[in-house]
Protein backbone atom coordinates (compact mmCIF):
# COMPACT_ATOMS: atom_id res chain seq x y z
CA UNK A 1 0.00 0.00 0.00
CA UNK A 2 1.16 3.59 -0.58
CA UNK A 3 -0.54 6.21 1.43
CA UNK A 4 0.42 9.82 -0.55
CA UNK A 5 0.17 12.81 2.04
CA UNK A 6 -0.55 15.48 -0.19
CA UNK A 7 -1.25 19.50 0.29
CA UNK A 8 -0.10 22.91 0.27
CA UNK A 9 3.18 23.87 2.02
CA UNK A 10 3.32 24.23 5.66
CA UNK A 11 0.02 21.85 5.93
CA UNK A 12 2.02 18.88 7.97
CA UNK A 13 3.06 16.69 5.28
CA UNK A 14 6.08 15.89 6.26
CA UNK A 15 5.79 15.85 9.97
CA UNK A 16 2.73 14.05 9.70
CA UNK A 17 4.53 11.00 7.27
CA UNK A 18 7.37 10.93 9.36
CA UNK A 19 4.91 10.18 12.77
CA UNK A 20 3.10 7.66 10.60
CA UNK A 21 6.55 6.08 9.67
CA UNK A 22 7.20 5.96 13.33
CA UNK A 23 4.27 4.11 14.05
CA UNK A 24 3.45 1.95 11.48
CA UNK A 25 5.70 -1.39 11.40
CA UNK A 26 7.63 -1.92 8.38
CA UNK A 27 7.26 1.57 6.99
CA UNK A 28 9.22 3.57 3.98
CA UNK A 29 9.17 6.93 3.50
CA UNK A 30 9.95 7.92 -0.36
CA UNK A 31 10.30 11.28 -1.21
CA UNK A 32 9.38 12.15 -4.96
CA UNK A 33 11.96 15.57 -4.27
CA UNK A 34 14.63 13.76 -4.51
CA UNK A 35 14.23 12.96 -8.04
CA UNK A 36 13.88 16.61 -8.90
CA UNK A 37 16.89 17.65 -7.68
CA UNK A 38 18.54 14.95 -9.25
CA UNK A 39 17.39 16.15 -12.72
CA UNK A 40 18.37 20.08 -11.70
CA UNK A 41 21.89 18.70 -11.00
CA UNK A 42 22.22 16.62 -14.11
CA UNK A 43 20.62 19.23 -17.01
CA UNK A 44 22.00 21.43 -18.78
CA UNK A 45 20.94 25.05 -17.52
CA UNK A 46 19.21 26.34 -20.88
CA UNK A 47 16.86 23.33 -20.95
CA UNK A 48 16.26 23.94 -16.79
CA UNK A 49 12.44 24.34 -16.06
CA UNK A 50 11.49 26.23 -12.12
CA UNK A 51 9.37 23.38 -11.48
CA UNK A 52 11.41 20.22 -11.45
CA UNK A 53 7.21 18.51 -11.57
CA UNK A 54 7.25 20.05 -15.37
CA UNK A 55 9.79 17.33 -16.30
CA UNK A 56 7.73 14.75 -18.35
CA UNK A 57 10.72 12.39 -16.77
CA UNK A 58 10.25 13.57 -13.08
CA UNK A 59 6.72 12.20 -13.30
CA UNK A 60 8.04 8.85 -15.26
CA UNK A 61 10.84 8.11 -12.44
CA UNK A 62 8.54 8.56 -9.80
CA UNK A 63 6.25 6.18 -10.92
CA UNK A 64 8.20 3.98 -11.82
CA UNK A 65 10.05 3.87 -8.67
CA UNK A 66 6.75 4.13 -7.06
CA UNK A 67 5.53 0.82 -8.70
CA UNK A 68 9.04 -1.09 -8.54
CA UNK A 69 9.50 -0.51 -4.64
CA UNK A 70 5.63 -1.46 -4.28
CA UNK A 71 6.27 -4.66 -6.40
CA UNK A 72 9.76 -6.01 -3.94
CA UNK A 73 8.15 -4.19 -0.34
CA UNK A 74 6.16 -5.64 1.70
CA UNK A 75 5.53 -2.66 4.03
CA UNK A 76 3.84 0.66 3.41
CA UNK A 77 4.84 3.37 1.64
CA UNK A 78 4.16 6.84 2.70
CA UNK A 79 5.01 9.33 0.09
CA UNK A 80 5.01 13.25 1.31
CA UNK A 81 4.69 15.35 -1.94
CA UNK A 82 2.65 18.33 -2.72
CA UNK A 83 0.58 17.86 -6.56
CA UNK A 84 -1.73 20.07 -7.72
CA UNK A 85 -1.80 19.75 -11.25
CA UNK A 86 -4.54 17.07 -11.59
CA UNK A 87 -2.85 15.96 -15.33
CA UNK A 88 0.72 14.66 -13.33
CA UNK A 89 -1.26 13.42 -10.58
CA UNK A 90 -2.81 11.35 -12.85
CA UNK A 91 0.69 10.63 -14.32
CA UNK A 92 1.73 9.07 -11.17
CA UNK A 93 -1.40 8.03 -8.75
CA UNK A 94 -3.57 7.29 -11.70
CA UNK A 95 -0.87 4.99 -12.85
CA UNK A 96 0.05 3.56 -10.07
CA UNK A 97 -3.94 2.70 -9.39
CA UNK A 98 -4.27 1.26 -13.10
CA UNK A 99 -1.65 -1.10 -12.37
CA UNK A 100 -3.97 -2.69 -9.39
CA UNK A 101 -1.83 -1.22 -6.50
CA UNK A 102 -3.51 0.32 -3.81
CA UNK A 103 -2.72 4.06 -3.19
CA UNK A 104 -4.69 5.92 -0.75
CA UNK A 105 -4.25 9.47 -1.25
CA UNK A 106 -5.16 12.23 1.61
CA UNK A 107 -5.09 15.85 1.42
CA UNK A 108 -3.87 18.17 4.61
CA UNK A 109 -6.06 20.87 4.16
CA UNK A 110 -5.96 24.29 5.89
CA UNK A 111 -7.07 27.88 5.48
CA UNK A 112 -4.31 30.54 4.34
CA UNK A 113 -4.03 32.28 7.19
CA UNK A 114 -2.90 28.71 8.94
CA UNK A 115 -0.98 27.96 6.14
CA UNK A 116 1.04 31.32 6.69
CA UNK A 117 1.02 30.90 10.36
CA UNK A 118 3.13 27.25 10.25
CA UNK A 119 5.43 28.62 7.31
CA UNK A 120 6.62 31.04 9.87
CA UNK A 121 7.10 28.92 12.73
CA UNK A 122 9.12 27.03 11.16
CA UNK A 123 11.10 30.38 9.84
CA UNK A 124 9.42 30.52 6.66
CA UNK A 125 9.51 34.36 5.83
CA UNK A 126 6.48 36.19 3.91
CA UNK A 127 8.18 35.97 0.65
CA UNK A 128 9.38 32.56 0.50
CA UNK A 129 9.63 30.35 -2.11
CA UNK A 130 6.62 28.26 0.06
CA UNK A 131 4.61 31.18 1.13
CA UNK A 132 4.52 32.33 -1.99
CA UNK A 133 2.99 28.79 -3.33
CA UNK A 134 -0.28 28.82 -1.21
CA UNK A 135 -2.41 30.50 -2.96
CA UNK A 136 -1.76 28.31 -6.25
CA UNK A 137 -1.44 25.23 -4.02
CA UNK A 138 -4.80 26.16 -2.49
CA UNK A 139 -6.47 26.63 -6.19
CA UNK A 140 -5.26 23.36 -6.98
CA UNK A 141 -5.89 21.29 -4.57
CA UNK A 142 -10.08 22.17 -4.67
CA UNK A 143 -10.09 20.42 -8.24
CA UNK A 144 -12.53 17.16 -7.18
CA UNK A 145 -9.77 14.54 -7.90
CA UNK A 146 -8.22 15.42 -4.56
CA UNK A 147 -11.35 14.82 -3.16
CA UNK A 148 -10.13 12.78 0.35
CA UNK A 149 -9.62 16.41 2.50
CA UNK A 150 -8.70 16.32 5.94
CA UNK A 151 -9.06 19.60 7.70
CA UNK A 152 -6.24 20.38 9.71
CA UNK A 153 -6.73 23.66 10.88
CA UNK A 154 -7.32 22.80 14.72
CA UNK A 155 -5.74 19.59 14.52
CA UNK A 156 -2.68 17.69 16.05
CA UNK A 157 -0.49 16.19 14.02
CA UNK A 158 -1.10 12.86 16.29
CA UNK A 159 -4.86 13.61 15.72
CA UNK A 160 -4.03 13.99 11.57
CA UNK A 161 -2.08 10.46 11.75
CA UNK A 162 -4.80 8.68 13.54
CA UNK A 163 -7.12 9.95 10.95
CA UNK A 164 -5.01 8.90 8.01
CA UNK A 165 -4.30 5.10 9.45
CA UNK A 166 -8.20 4.83 10.34
CA UNK A 167 -9.12 5.80 6.84
CA UNK A 168 -6.88 3.53 5.66
CA UNK A 169 -7.74 0.56 7.60
CA UNK A 170 -4.02 0.53 9.68
CA UNK A 171 -3.68 -0.28 12.97
CA UNK A 172 -0.77 1.97 14.58
CA UNK A 173 2.01 1.06 17.29
CA UNK A 174 1.20 3.15 20.53
CA UNK A 175 3.05 6.19 21.14
CA UNK A 176 4.34 6.04 24.83
CA UNK A 177 7.11 8.97 23.95
CA UNK A 178 6.66 12.11 26.34
CA UNK A 179 6.13 15.76 25.23
CA UNK A 180 9.81 16.22 25.17
CA UNK A 181 10.79 13.37 22.64
CA UNK A 182 7.99 14.34 20.78
CA UNK A 183 9.45 17.57 20.52
CA UNK A 184 12.75 16.63 19.99
CA UNK A 185 11.58 14.04 17.11
CA UNK A 186 9.58 16.84 15.52
CA UNK A 187 12.39 19.01 15.23
CA UNK A 188 14.75 16.11 13.73
CA UNK A 189 11.88 15.79 11.22
CA UNK A 190 12.47 19.43 10.73
CA UNK A 191 16.29 19.48 10.48
CA UNK A 192 16.55 16.66 7.81
CA UNK A 193 14.49 18.71 5.61
CA UNK A 194 16.81 21.51 5.10
CA UNK A 195 18.13 21.15 1.66
CA UNK A 196 21.94 23.05 1.41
Amino acid sequence: MIIWVNGAFGSGKTQTSYELHRRIPQSYIYDPENVGYFIRKNIPKEIKKADFQDYPIWREINYAMLKHINSEYGGVIIVPMTIVNRNYFKEIVGKLRDDNITVKHFVLWASKETLEKRLRKRGERRNSWAASQIDRCLQGLQDDIFHQRIDTNNMTIESVVERIASLSDINLLPDNRNKFKKRLDRVKTQFKQIRI
